[in-house]
């Protein structure tokens, strides 16, 4: 069972569990479209076993045959975009009336490396009903777009687990270490990716170094989890968001996945600036259970 649908079976048994783990279910929206692109049963592993990692299987159950689509080549950024030298995101994550934590997204150049660093936390009456304090990191090469590797530490009640991730483009290998820090255990995996692609985290920034033009998709890889998931970002419109930050003019973006799984688990959008930097300013998941927004509330140099 994936992870996302162990989190459907909780949240019908327990409301309070609900806001709670269901508010930061989506603190990385890479992340989240990746799970939903994942199967409705089975364990990632299977899944990942399934797949074949430079393509993506549709099952033709009348031919009995699968039918290979190519994964897209990630394309550079787009000539003149620069990403920030420093940058901090600071979101509330919001669930109807309810705040249930806050987003943290941090942006660094190291040479011609975008280290991307990203934290989920509960707050308030929720944090205590379930706690929940995650970690993300990510490393990107500006000038490729391409990813070296994906890092978490998860702890979300009693549960606390590491996994790291990296891409190894030379050899066409991505490598998988997670590491149960309750138990003590560790399983490592190792899967055959494109020779570049972008992750879970740095991808929501990679998308932002695109040109978004409306009504023309962006299509990239992205490696997750032992498996190469094509991403779709269909420009949809422009419109005026107004958040704690402020009023923007911003572009809607909408992540989706060729398998088609995420239309009939939910949808997701990305409003970015309609401007040279596309920052993103308010995240939206709109899953059957209901809506989770997050909103900008500062934008920092530091």
């Amino acid at each position: 069972m994936t992870g996302l649908n162990l989190l459907h079976r909780s949240a019908a048994l327990c409301p309070s569990f609900r806001l709670a783990r269901l508010a930061l279910a989506i603190v990385l929206l890479m992340a989240t479209l990746a799970e939903l692109c994942g199967p409705s049963g089975g364990t990632q592993a299977a899944w990942a076993q399934s797949v074949q990692p430079a393509t993506v299987h549709m099952a033709q159950m009348a031919q009995g045959q699968a039918v290979q689509r190519p994964i897209p080549t990630l394309q550079p950024p787009v000539a003149g975009y620069a990403f920030p030298l420093r940058q901090t995101l600071t979101f509330t994550v919001d669930w109807r009336v309810f705040t249930g934590g806050t987003a943290v997204f941090h942006l660094a150049q190291q040479g011609e490396q975008l280290k991307v660093t990203a934290t989920a936390d509960t707050v308030g009456a929720v944090n205590l009903l379930f706690p929940v304090v995650d970690r993300f990191q990510s490393s990107m090469d500006t000038k490729t777009g391409c990813s070296e590797g994906f890092w978490k530490q998860v702890q979300e009640g009693r549960r606390k687990v590491s996994t790291d991730l990296t891409f190894d483009s030379k050899t066409g290998k991505q490598t998988q270490i997670e590491k149960n820090l309750v138990k003590g255990t560790e399983k490592e995996q190792t899967a055959s990716i494109p020779a570049c692609v972008t992750d879970s985290l740095s991808g929501i920034f990679y998308a932002a170094s695109q040109r978004l033009t409306v009504g023309q998709d962006v299509r990239f890889p992205l490696g997750d989890a032992m498996r190469t998931v094509t991403v779709t970002m269909k420009v949809e419109a422009r419109e005026e968001i107004k958040t704690p930050a402020g009023t923007f003019q911003t572009i809607r973006v909408q992540p989706t996945a060729e398998e088609g799984v995420v239309k009939n688990r939910g949808n997701i959008w990305i409003w970015y600036t309609d401007d040279a930097r596309h920052i993103p300013v308010q995240i939206r998941a709109r899953l059957f259970w209901g809506t989770i927004t997050f909103h900008l509330q500062s934008v920092e140099a530091k």
